[in-house]
This record gives structure tokens, sequence and C-alpha cells, in this order.
């Protein structure tokens, strides 16, 4: 079985290359990406192959509506010759159209009701996959059939955040004792993305409120990103916009503030305290874990505000109810790629 993975956003190469390990052993895997935030670094760190075809077209709709087809003839271009049996993705709204052209079958998973790029993937996919607490009829506007949809237990995180808890819980109880300060990491918003429609750059107030009081590292979405954050006058905070891996990050967070999705999610999930500052309308599940205790959402965090959350904060340790459902789905989706692709 030839099984295709289209990687074109960082929190993909975490969810699934231990996937990716386990079909290498007796399949083909062929790994595309795309030069969005961090995802060909956290690659090379992981030590995937994989081949880069298009690029991002930023945050300007006319661009990335003209981009999609450019980048579905080059990711079928390549892929021709290839006898591809199965395309599985996380929200590339490229790869179901590409399976399709290639007589290939299709899973396509996705948790962003907001993503307009689901109306060509529900189209095309051959099977949609779904967290539980989403709705069919928050996807239908989309084109998503009931006939296509398969829901799994829990959050997509959970599905590889089951087999990273036991090293993160062993690194965690292993800091030595620090005679530094508390550690914060903050996560920037997605200033490219499609669904988010808030203001860029409001983290800057609340970054430099911080500065003198915690150890504080800033997690930009790429290099360009990054330029902002490397401005003077945020001299004294960490930035990294290169590849920091999930182990680096958890075991050595005290507080978590989140502008984006995934990571925010990954620690809360993890049982860091974590508090998102999401300022565009909220997805479902980042509602899924407010309503169980997960994490807490101000948009206007201040840094007054954040210290005190910080002095009252508990480590509860990683949700096993959500690592649980994560181990499942991950099951899941493994079963279904063994199903569809030895169909072909």
């Amino acid at each position: 079985m030839n099984v295709w993975f289209d990687l074109h956003n960082s929190p993909h190469i975490n969810m699934f290359r231990k996937l990716i390990g386990e079909l290498q052993g007796k399949h083909e895997v062929v790994i595309t990406a795309r030069p969005l935030a961090n995802t060909i670094d956290l690659l090379e760190l992981h030590q995937l192959n994989y081949v880069v075809v298009g690029k991002h077209y930023g945050a300007n709709i006319a661009r990335k509506l003209l981009g999609y087809p450019v980048r579905v003839r080059d990711l079928y271009s390549f892929l021709k010759d290839r006898s591809i049996d199965l395309a599985v993705s996380q929200s590339s709204f490229h790869s179901p159209l590409v399976a399709r052209l290639l007589g290939a079958r299709s899973i396509y998973l996705n948790d962003n009701e907001h993503a307009l790029g689901n109306v060509p993937a529900f189209l095309f996919a051959d099977v949609i996959m779904l967290p539980e607490f989403l709705d069919i009829r928050s996807v239908r506007w989309q084109g998503a059939r009931a006939a296509k949809v398969r829901h799994f237990p829990g959050i997509k995180e959970g599905m590889y955040l089951w087999y990273f808890a036991d090293q993160f819980t062993s690194r965690r109880a292993d800091r030595t004792a620090r005679d530094q300060r508390r550690t914060v990491y903050v996560r920037p918003e997605p200033w490219t993305a499609q669904y988010y429609k808030s203001e860029i750059n409001f983290l800057d107030s609340l970054l430099l409120g911080l500065r003198d009081h915690v150890a504080l590292t800033v997690l930009p979405r790429g290099r360009a990103q990054g330029v902002h954050y490397r401005d003077e006058k945020f001299k004294g905070i960490r930035v990294v916009d290169t590849a920091l891996d999930l182990a680096e990050i958890a075991p050595d967070c005290d507080l978590f503030i989140g502008a984006g999705g995934t990571m925010t999610r990954e620690m809360a999930v993890l049982g860091i305290p974590t508090v998102s500052i999401y300022r565009s309308e909220l997805l479902d599940v980042d509602r899924y874990l407010l309503r169980r205790g997960c994490m807490q959402h101000r948009p206007d965090l201040d840094a007054e505000t954040a210290l005190k959350i910080l002095d009252k904060a508990n480590e509860r340790g990683p949700n096993l109810e959500l690592l649980d459902k994560g181990k499942v789905a991950y099951t899941q989706l493994h079963s279904l790629i063994l199903e569809l692709g030895g169909r072909h």
C-alpha cells in the first residue's frame, strides 16, 4: 500500500509521525509539505523524509483562492507516477481533490468548523473524520454529508499526546529545583489563517508587562512573525522561531498563554496551567476543553492578571480521560487507513 500524507502545517508533524513510523515498516509512505510556520523545521527535527510542494499564500483571501489550484496541480504532477492508494491529511484542503484526480481514496480530518477550505475537502474526501463533539450540522453548510462522516472520541491532540504523556510526566518530575524565575511560554496569533478575524500584535503590552517577572519565551509561527518579536523593545524575552519540540516546551512550562489553537490545547490536555487569549470566534473544540475546566479563556489578559493566575496555579497532571480517548482515536484512524488503503 502506498500512503500519502500532506503535512502542511506545524501541528501535523506530531499528529502523524508515530503513525507514519508504524506504516513505514510495511508500506510505502510519501510525505509532502509546504513552508508554513515551523513545519519544515519540525520535519527536519524528527528526521522525516519529505518533499516541499507549493508555498503558503499568506493572509490575503484572493491570493489563497488563486494559489489553491496551483498547489493542486503541483501535487498532482509530483504524485501522478507514484501509485498512491490512499491520502491522509488533517485540514489539507488540497489532499482530497488531488487524491480524486489520482484515482486514490482519501481520509480527511478536521476540527475547525470555520475553515472555508473544508468545502472542497468535504466534497472530494471519501471519509471525513470529525471529533465527537462537532455536530455535523455545524459543517453541513460546507458540504459534509453524514454518509462520509466518522466521529472519533476526544480531540485530535489526544491522538498523539497519549503516547507522549508518560515521557512528559517523567521529565517534569525530574526537573531540578531552580533558582531562576518561573517559566512562561507564549504562542502568538495565527497571522495568516483565513479563519482568524481579529487584530495582530496585540500581545506586546502583555509581554512587556511579564518580562521582568518571569522567564518568558515567545514561540512565533515561523521566522516572519519572529521578526516582530526580535525588535529591540522586546529585549530580555527569549524568541524561538525555529523548531522547538513539544517535549522541550511542556516539561519546563509553568504557565502557557496561547493566542492560537493546537499548541494551547496540547498544554491544556497535559495539565499545564493554560490561558487561551484567542480573540476570534472560538471553535467548538476550545469550548469543549473550557467546559471540562482544562483551560481558561481571557482574550483581554493583562500582565497583572497573568501573574495572579500563575501564583494560584495548581498542576493537575495530564487529563487521563482525553488521553484514553486519544488512544482509541489513534487506533480508529490506523485501522481505517489499513481498511481503505487495502481496498484500492
